[in-house]
Parts: structure tokens; C-alpha cells; sequence
């Protein structure tokens, strides 16, 4: 069943889609630089254009995969440093192509939401960069080439931080930055090792290439359970889970507000995306033996991020704490182990970028007007600005998980596959849901309604042109809450074959994977076998 995630007969492109969706954002942060400090008219409708384009190439590829197909797809694979055995090798398949599609649709949306105050040129061309370093780590499938990318978004966030962010934005940014590279180290020692230990196990050239080193399985189980510990060690940092998680509030909170939302909705995504690909795929019975472990943090997460965001006097900071308990979420369901919760894990990656992407852009409307972010001085604003309250409910509503929105039914296949695979750890991230509503709702209660005074009764409302940057936001929180299905159809084959390669390289029993995943590839195979002797 590696083999079947492996497939390199899935559809290849003659145009390198990929490579273009890379180098178009270093291309526009070049022509940035390019052009006259003095031309600033230029700066925002570059990016604004390089951005969209992108974007649009990412829908175009979402509209050309191949939904059946469980391998990779567009697939590029260039030698590069024949030395050490590194490849330009990149691919899509059902599990990072909604993820490149986010990053391809929140970046457009961030920047034309949110002006930075000062220094247009260098914004928006590290905004362009951060852009170009995503859409690499949810393409690439060598490792040396996955940690280059990995490590390149670490400097835009860097300095968007640092120098367009508010109070505390220095110590904030040096801290994200030095946790996330100490995390780093760890994933790099665990790349070379896996890529060493692969050539004295098989007596081949020395490779990095992921597609190879998850379908060779060639490394002893006492080691790959040590690269993999190195690798969850990074990946936990990035994600974060508790207790590596205390730089992402003070993070979010100094960001700017595009910051906030690319940090948010594509970023943290990293993580969760890098134990798919580099835990599961790459090392799946060290994934299956560490389980539990992820398990317990990551309803730690759920439980202790609705917790700490209920007792947040900072609404920014409130939104942050969310992100932790979402996160939860989605370790929950990926190392249940089920086609349901890896499913369920991977729309909430989706479908948190972008009901907690709307909320940091709502919330940096309302600082914008009232210069604080404090929620015991913002009551009463529904009078004043009932759109802006509107807007904002439904994006609570959806980040709560309300039925027929976009929160719900990622949260519900978690949970479905955490009863499944984890029937424990899921009855104890059930309290997540309920505290989600708690923390959210009493927010919105203590913003929003009460009596306005002062500076609140006077408020602006939301403006058309804010209205518009919203609107695809909404859309979509109410679009893939009514029709989550071709989203799942699309993840399925690929998680399918994930889960299979799990089963078929670890000894897990799980039920689901005995009585539903395993005849389900046996029939497959059959139906293969069938369709040889026919031919």
C-alpha cells in the first residue's frame, strides 16, 4: 500500500504549475525591490496582483486534480545536488492541495484587508516571500528541499513582526523566531540521519527524496522512532502544542493584523501538515508507537487552550488562545489513525484558516477604530456598527463549530475517528466543543452588547470595501458548512491509502483499521489482481 501512496503514475503536468506558484512570489518581491523607494503607488497593487495570480493558479489546480487519484499529481523531479542526493522534487496529492489552495486564497485577502503603518516596500515584499516559502513546504517531497522551505518562512514572519507589529513586537518576534529554530535543529538532525542510515541499510546512493525513504521503510524500528521523536519535537513547535506553545499569544498578539492572519491560517498549518507527511507517511510505525503521546497533547491542547483563551482580558490574545485548542483538534484526529480523523484533521486545517483568518482581520478593524483590544472597554458596538456585529457572529459562530457552517463537520470527523482509533482521548476533547462556545459567546456578549459608551456609541460601521474582503471569507464558512462533501471526496483516496501504509508497516489493532481499512485495501487489490489476468 506505500506504493499506492507513492504512485508516480498519478497526473504529471507538462507545465511546471508547481515550480510557477513558487517563483511567481519571488518574483513580484523582486520587481518590489526593483522599483523606486520614492514610487510607493506601485508597491501594494504588485503584490496585490503577484498574490492574486497566484491564487488563481491555485484554484486552476484544484480544478485539474484528479480526485481519484491517490498519488502525487503535477509532479516535478529535477536532480540538484547530485552529491548529496537532493531533488527538486515536488508534488500534490488530497492531502496538501486544499492547503495550497488556502495559502494561495488568504494571502490576496491579507493583503489587500490590512495596510501596514510605514515601509511599504519591505512589507510587502517579505509578505510575497512568506507566500513563496508556503506554497514550497506544501509541495515539496524532498527533505532538504522541504527544511529550506520550512526554515524561509521563519524570516519574513521575522521582520513582519518586529517592524510592523505594535508594543512588545521585538521581544515577540525574537522569541517565535528562536523557538521555531530550535525546533528547526531537531528536524534537521533527523533528516540527515534517516537519509544516512537509509543508504547503509540498502547500499544505494544517499537520498532525501520522500517518496523513496517511506517506500523503502529501510531504517530499524529503534531508529525511526528516534527520528520520528526529533521530527514531533519540531513539528510541535510549529504547530504549537502545549507546553511548546507560549511564543504563538505573544506572537499573535504584536503581529500585524496580516500577520495575524497569515500566521494563523497557513503557518501553524506547517505543523500539522509535517506530521502527515514526514510522521505518518515517512515513519508510520513509529507514528503508530508514539500515538498516545500525540493524543494526550493534543487534548492537553483542546482542553487547556479553551481554558487559558476564557481568562484572556486581550480580545486578540482571546483569538489566539483559540488557535490552540483548533490545533488540538487536528492532532486529535490525525494520530487516531482512521480515515475519518485524519479527514476531519485536515478540514479543520482548511476551515481554521479561514474562520480564524476573519477573525484577526475583524478584530483589526475594531483596533483601528478604538485603538484597544482590551474587552472590557468595547461594550455595546452592535448599536453603533451592526454590520461589523453581524459579520462577526457568523465567523464566531462558524469558529464555535455551529451546525451548517465550516467548523462543524471537520470537528465531528475528528471526533468520530478520535471514538474510533482513540475512544478515550475523544469523550475528553468533547469538553473542548463546550468550552469553545463558552469562551467565544461570552466575548462576543461582553464586546457587543451591554451599554455603549464614549468612543463606542459613536463607532464607525464596517465599510463596503471591508465588507468585500470579508465576503469571500464568509462565503466560503458558509459554503463548505452546507457542501463539505466534494471536499472529502477529493482527501479521501489519499488519506485512505495514508491510513493503509500506516496499517500495512506498523502492528496497530486498532478496529477500524482491522474491520474496515484492510478489507477495503484487500478488495482494491483483488480488483487490481482481477483486472491483470483480464488484460
Amino acid at each position: 500500500m506505500g506504493a499506492l501512496l507513492a504512485s508516480e503514475a498519478a497526473a504529471s503536468s507538462s507545465f511546471p504549475l508547481l515550480a510557477v506558484m513558487i517563483i511567481l512570489p519571488f518574483a513580484g518581491a523582486a520587481l518590489i525591490g526593483l522599483v523606486p523607494r520614492n514610487r510607493e503607488e506601485f508597491f501594494r497593487p504588485i503584490a496585490l496582483l503577484t498574490s492574486a495570480a497566484t491564487g488563481a493558479l491555485a484554484i486552476y489546480l484544484l480544478t485539474q486534480f484528479d480526485r481519484d487519484d491517490a498519488g502525487f499529481q503535477f509532479t516535478i523531479d529535477h536532480s540538484w545536488i547530485t552529491d548529496l542526493g537532493v531533488r527538486l522534487h515536488f508534488g500534490v496529492d488530497g492531502i496538501s492541495l486544499f492547503l495550497i489552495v488556502l495559502t494561495g486564497v488568504i494571502f490576496p485577502i491579507a493583503i489587500l484587508g490590512a495596510k501596514p503603518h510605514g515601509d511599504e516596500k519591505a512589507y510587502y515584499a517579505w509578505m510575497l516571500i512568506l507566500m513563496a516559502g508556503s506554497m514550497g513546504v506544501f509541495s515539496a517531497l524532498d527533505l532538504l528541499v522541504f527544511f529550506i522551505f520550512f526554515e524561509v518562512v521563519l524570516v519574513p514572519m521575522y521582520f513582519l513582526i518586529g517592524l510592523w507589529g505594535y508594543g512588545e513586537r521585538v521581544y515577540a518576534a525574537t522569541k517565535f523566531f528562536l523557538y521555531t529554530m530550535f525546533g528547526s535543529a531537531f528536524m534537521l538532525v533527523g533528516m540527515i540521519a534517516l537519509a544516512v542510515l537509509h543508504q547503509r541499510e540498502t547500499g544505494g546512493p544517499i537520498t532525501f527524496d520522500l517518496v523513496t525513504l517511506a517506500t523503502d521503510q529501510a531504517v530499524s524500528t529503534t531508529a525511526a522512532r528516534w527520528i520520528f521523536v526529533a521530527f514531533a519535537i519540531a513539528f510541535a513547535v510549529k504547530v504549537p502544542l502545549v507546553p511548546l506553545h507560549t511564543w504563538l499569544p505573544d506572537a499573535h498578539t504584536q503581529a500585524p493584523t496580516a500577520g495575524s492572519v497569515i500566521l494563523a491560517a497557513v503557518m501553524l498549518k506547517l505543523g500539522t501538515y509535517g506530521y502527515l507527511r514526514f510522521g505518518l507517511y515517512l515513519l508510520p510505525e513509529a507514528a503508530a508507537w508514539a500515538a498516545p503521546v500525540m493524543l494526550t497533547l493534543g487534548v492537553i491542547g483542546i482542553t487547556y487552550g479553551a481554558i487559558a483563551a476564557t481568562m484572556q482580558k486581550d480580545l486578540k490574545r482571546l483569538v489566539a488562545y483559540s488557535s490552540v485548542a483548533h490545533l488540538g483538534f487536528i492532532v486529535l484526529g490525525t494520530f487516531s489513525l482512521t480515515t475519518q480523523g485524519i479527514t476531519g484533521g485536515l478540514l479543520v486545517m482548511v476551515n481554521h484558516g479561514i474562520t480564524t483568518g476573519a477573525l484577526f482581520l475583524l478584530v483589526g478593524m475594531i483596533y483601528e477604530r478604538r485603538h484597544t483590544r482590551l474587552i472590557s472597554e468595547l461594550s455595546g458596538m452592535q448599536k453603533a456598527a451592526p454590520v461589523l456585529a453581524g459579520v462577526f457572529t457568523v465567523v464566531m459562530l462558524a469558529s464555535v463549530g455551529l451546525p451548517g457552517l465550516n467548523g462543524f463537520p471537520g470537528e465531528l470527523l475528528s471526533l468520530l475517528g478520535a471514538f474510533k482509533g482513540a475512544r478515550w482521548w475523544g469523550v475528553v476533547a468533547v469538553t473542548g466543543v463546550i468550552l469553545a462556545a463558552l469562551y467565544l459567546l461570552w466575548a462576543y456578549q461582553r464586546t457587543f452588547h451591554g451599554k455603549a459608551t464614549g468612543a463606542n456609541a459613536t463607532m464607525r460601521d464596517m465599510k463596503m470595501s471591508e465588507f468585500l474582503v470579508m465576503a469571500p471569507l464568509l462565503a466560503l464558512i458558509v459554503f463548505l458548512g452546507l457542501f463539505p462533501g466534494p471536499m472529502i471526496e477529493t482527501m479521501e483516496p489519499s488519506v485512505k491509502a495514508l491510513v493503509a501504509h500506516v496499517s500495512e508497516h506498523s502492528d496497530t489493532d486498532r478496529a477500524d483499521q482491522e474491520d474496515v481499512e484492510k478489507p477495503v485495501v484487500k478488495a482494491e487489490a483483488a480488483e487490481a489482481e482481477q483486472g491483470e489476468e483480464h488484460g
